[in-house]
């Protein structure tokens, strides 16, 4: 599993906004006030005022069957996008937690994103605890990290104390919500484009029980997000 492989499959549309794909579409309204609330406050926002989805494209069942549930919410403010995700399911994990590193092999979220217009994408993948590993791409090889100081103004808030673990087992349910300002992925918030590309995913390379989800579709023969 690549994490910063194939370029994105779904759509964001206008600044009112829309994300969809072909058998997808979602609006996703503009909520005033919904940064620096806290977890709480701005999960109780997005689930009230909020678009929501699910995670739940099984992409390789035979090779890699377990579905965990995965689901998401999204919303804008003014300067950010604003997800809330929320998993149930096997095992959790955190070991990495620092910034950049390979947090695609923890309980892991992820949200691809770019503007058609570009010949690149952005990769925003974050673990339970919320550290992120976050860049720019134009094609396999050819990535750059994003700036420590604009990772620094994304807006994370996890149900989950902050410290770092191993493997725990169980049936465990957590949340994260992150808001990602506009500019870092290249986006003029006061002019976002009439259309963007994006898909959510929900991953776990290295826990007991490894998985693959996306919202919208993967078309690859192995695991390649």
């Amino acid at each position: 599993h690549d994490p910063c492989a194939v370029e994105c499959r779904t759509i964001i549309k206008g600044v009112g906004t829309y994300i969809s794909q072909h058998m997808e579409s979602i609006k996703i309204p503009h909520i005033v006030w919904i940064a620096g609330n806290g977890l709480g406050r701005v999960v109780s926002r997005i689930g009230t005022r909020g678009a929501k989805g699910s995670i739940d494209t099984l992409n390789w069942p035979v090779d890699f069957p377990y579905t965990p549930l995965a689901a998401f919410g999204i919303a804008r403010s003014g300067e950010h996008i604003f997800i809330s995700y929320f998993v149930r399911g096997l095992d959790l994990k955190a070991v990495y937690g620092n910034d950049d590193e390979d947090v695609w092999k923890d309980s892991c979220v992820e949200f691809f994103v770019k503007d058609p217009a570009a010949g690149h994408y952005y990769n925003f993948e974050f673990n339970c605890i919320g550290t992120c590993l976050a860049s720019k791409k134009r094609n396999r090889e050819d990535r750059e990290f994003v700036a420590p100081v604009d990772m620094s103004r994304i807006i994370r808030h996890t149900s989950l104390d902050k410290a770092v673990f191993e493997e725990k087992e169980g049936i465990f349910d957590w949340q994260l919500v992150v808001g990602i300002p506009f500019d870092i992925f290249g986006v003029d918030p006061g002019n976002v484009p009439g259309i963007l590309r994006a898909n959510f995913y929900k991953c776990g390379d290295e826990t007991s029980h490894p998985h693959y989800l996306s919202w919208n579709p993967v078309g690859t023969p192995s695991p390649d997000f």
